[in-house]
C-alpha cells in the first residue's frame, strides 16, 4: 500500500532550482519523481460521519477545475447526498485558489475523510486566465492532483502513476514551456465498507496531451492495479477520461479503444449518463466545443440511477467547466 501522511513534504527551493536547471528529459523527469516524497505519498485526513456506507451508494465524480470555490462545490455535493467523491484537478497549495488544500476544505464540509494525491507539481502560479485569482505572488506548496472523499473511512489506499516519462515535462512529448510541471497522470485507489461488504473506488484523470493509444495503456495499468488490488470486490471507476481530446478534427468520444479494453475485463460503462460533461468557465471562457469527458466504468454493481449535473451554484456562476457526473449503485 501507499503511505499516508498528515502532511504532505513540501518541494523545496532547492528542489525546484534543480529542476528548472535541469535538462528536460524523460530520465531527468523519473529521477525527480523517484526522489520527491510527495510524489509517492498520500495525504490522508479528515473524520468520516459512518462507520459504513449504505448498501446503495451515491457517487460523484468531478472534475473541479482547480477548485475555485469549495464551500459552493461542497454544497452541490451534499444537495446530492454524496458519500462517495471522486475528484480531479483540484489545487492544494496554490495562489490561484487562495493557498487552500481545496480537498480537505471540501470534505470537512461535508464530514467526510478525504485523502490526495500529487498529479503535478506546479512552478508556475497559473495560466493567463487565472490571474485574477492569484492571492500571493508564490504558491505555497504548488501542488494539483486528484481526490477521494468518503462518509465512510478508507481502510486501504493506493497511488498508481500512470507514468513517469514526464508528458508535461520533455518537449519531446509536447509539453508546454508555458507551464512548467512535473509529475504525470494517476490513479487513487480505495477500499471503502458498505453494508453489503467492501467495496473498491478509484479516482483518475487521463492524459488530455496524447491520443486513444496513450489513454488505452493508461487503463490497462489501472485494470490490472484494480485485479491486484481488489480482485473479488466490486469496483468504480470515475473520472476526467480526456475521451477524444486530442483527436481533432471531430475529437470523437466513440473512437476511442478503452471502452472495449474494460468491457473485455468484465466492467460496464451503464452507470454514466448521457450528454457532454463540458461547459464554458470563469477559466475556460472561451471553449469552441463541447465534449464527452468524464465517466463511470463499473464491475460488479447495478446502477439504480444516474444523471449529469450542472456545475452553475444557484448564482448561475459556474465552479467549473466540466458538469460533474453522479450515479447510485448498489453491490449486483
Amino acid at each position: 500500500m501507499t503511505r499516508c501522511v498528515e502532511n504532505l513534504t513540501p518541494i523545496t527551493e532547492a528542489e525546484k532550482s534543480a529542476i528548472l536547471a535541469s535538462p528536460r528529459t524523460a530520465d531527468a523527469h523519473r529521477g525527480f519523481m523517484s526522489s520527491l516524497d510527495a510524489m509517492q505519498d498520500v495525504q490522508k485526513g479528515g473524520t468520516a460521519s459512518a462507520q459504513t456506507l449504505p448498501a446503495q451508494v451515491n457517487v460523484v465524480a468531478w472534475n473541479v477545475e482547480r477548485c475555485l470555490f469549495p464551500e459552493a462545490t461542497a454544497a452541490t455535493l451534499a444537495s446530492l447526498g454524496a458519500n462517495i467523491v471522486l475528484l480531479s484537478e483540484v489545487d492544494n497549495g496554490m495562489s490561484r485558489t487562495a493557498q487552500r488544500n481545496t480537498t480537505k476544505d471540501m470534505a470537512d464540509a461535508l464530514g467526510m475523510e478525504w485523502i490526495y494525491g500529487v498529479e503535478f507539481f506546479e512552478m508556475s502560479l497559473g495560466s493567463d486566465a487565472e490571474k485574477e485569482f492569484f492571492t500571493d505572488d508564490f504558491n505555497t506548496l504548488g501542488f494539483h492532483g486528484n481526490g477521494i472523499m468518503s462518509k465512510a473511512p478508507m481502510t486501504r489506499v493506493k497511488l498508481l502513476r500512470l507514468d513517469d516519462h514526464g508528458q508535461w515535462f520533455d518537449p519531446a512529448c509536447g509539453a508546454d514551456p508555458d507551464q512548467p510541471r512535473i509529475g504525470g497522470r494517476m490513479a487513487l485507489l480505495a477500499e471503502v465498507p458498505t453494508d453489503n461488504g467492501p467495496v473498491c473506488v478509484i479516482s483518475t484523470h487521463l492524459e488530455s496531451n496524447a491520443q486513444a493509444p496513450h489513454r488505452h495503456a493508461q487503463m490497462q495499468k489501472i485494470i490490472d492495479a484494480v485485479d491486484a488490488f481488489a480482485p473479488d470486490m466490486p469496483v468504480i471507476i470515475g473520472g476526467d477520461l480526456n475521451t477524444g481530446n486530442h483527436m481533432p478534427p471531430d475529437f470523437d468520444w466513440q473512437k476511442e479503444t478503452l471502452f472495449g479494453l474494460a468491457e473485455e475485463h468484465g466492467y460496464t460503462w451503464t452507470a454514466t449518463a448521457d450528454g457532454p460533461t463540458t461547459r464554458p468557465s470563469l477559466i475556460t471562457r472561451h471553449p469552441d466545443r463541447q465534449m464527452k469527458l468524464d465517466w463511470f466504468a463499473t464491475r460488479g454493481f447495478d446502477c439504480l440511477e444516474k444523471r449529469v449535473v450542472s456545475s452553475l451554484d444557484e448564482t448561475g456562476r459556474p465552479l467549473s467547466d466540466h458538469d460533474a457526473v453522479y450515479c447510485k449503485v448498489q453491490r449486483a
